[in-house]
């Protein structure tokens, strides 16, 4: 009943209005984007006025030491983050599949993707001033705990779908477990995998407030770099850097989709 409500409806809507409301929600979505790859070209400091086009934010973004440094840290931690949790996530996951009480682990796992951050920001921070100085290696842990979760969100729809069949004939055939993991549920798993270390990274870079709170004095990332800067103003390079990790976002994205069209025709 409630499909063929929805068929009448759809019915009656024109496609030029269909078409206008998705591209409103585009314009929506993309504008605040375009204006700060706009303002990344901007020749004044102040984005309230334009002074011409230029390249010398692009210029000064790689040769400031502070930015360069905050830069460094934020893919150190990323991407080592990202890999520590993307091998517990994909370990643990295929530890849980074989518990009994598999459906409440996986419910207890999933709580701090629901958890506010300035809470597990907080918590991380009373633990670590207990038994860790405040440092790279606090807030590298940090990303490394709330990360994992993520990674297992990524990885369970892809063992699900796996044929488990195919490892016990690999047994039969005389091939060892370790083989047998590696060369038959590592390629079944994999998609999954990738994706769970790419959703990491993504979380590990885009953080604020769990790494506000277990930073040390000195260790600067570029989420904190930017909030310490709003007070006296954020420094245009900034909106270089943003322009281009969203053009290398957009060219990756870009080729995965054209690779899936070739395979598909």
């Amino acid at each position: 009943m409630r499909k063929m409500s929805m068929n009448r409806v759809n019915t009656f809507i024109p496609e030029w209005m269909k078409k206008f409301y998705v591209g409103l929600i585009l314009i929506f979505l993309y504008m605040p984007i375009i204006v700060l790859i706009g303002l990344s070209f901007n020749n004044s400091k102040y984005y309230v006025s334009f002074g011409g086009w230029t390249l010398k934010w692009y210029k000064r973004l790689f040769t400031d030491e502070i930015i360069r440094d905050a830069i460094a840290t934020t893919l150190f931690i990323a991407i080592v983050s990202a890999a520590c949790a993307t091998i517990i996530g994909t370990c643990g996951v295929i530890g849980i599949e074989r518990m009994r009480s598999k459906k409440v682990i996986l419910a207890v796992s999933n709580i701090p993707l629901l958890n506010a951050d300035i809470v597990t920001g907080v918590s991380m921070m009373l633990v670590f001033t207990r038994f860790l100085r405040l440092g790279t290696l606090s807030v590298l842990l940090a990303h490394i705990t709330f990360e994992i979760p993520y990674v297992m969100l990524n990885v369970i729809p892809a063992f699900s779908r796996m044929d488990r069949d195919i490892y016990n004939a690999a047994l039969d055939l005389g091939a060892s477990r370790a083989q047998a993991f590696f060369k038959v549920i590592m390629p079944q798993l994999w998609p999954g995998i990738l994706s769970g270390f790419l959703m990491a990274m993504t979380m590990s870079i885009d953080d604020f407030s769990i790494t506000y709170f277990t930073r040390g004095a000195g260790v600067n990332t570029l989420s904190t770099m930017i909030y310490t800067q709003l007070k006296r103003g954020v420094n245009p390079s900034m909106y270089s850097l943003c322009t281009i990790m969203f053009l290398a976002v957009f060219v990756l994205l870009a080729i995965t989709n054209l690779r899936d069209f070739q395979k598909t025709n």
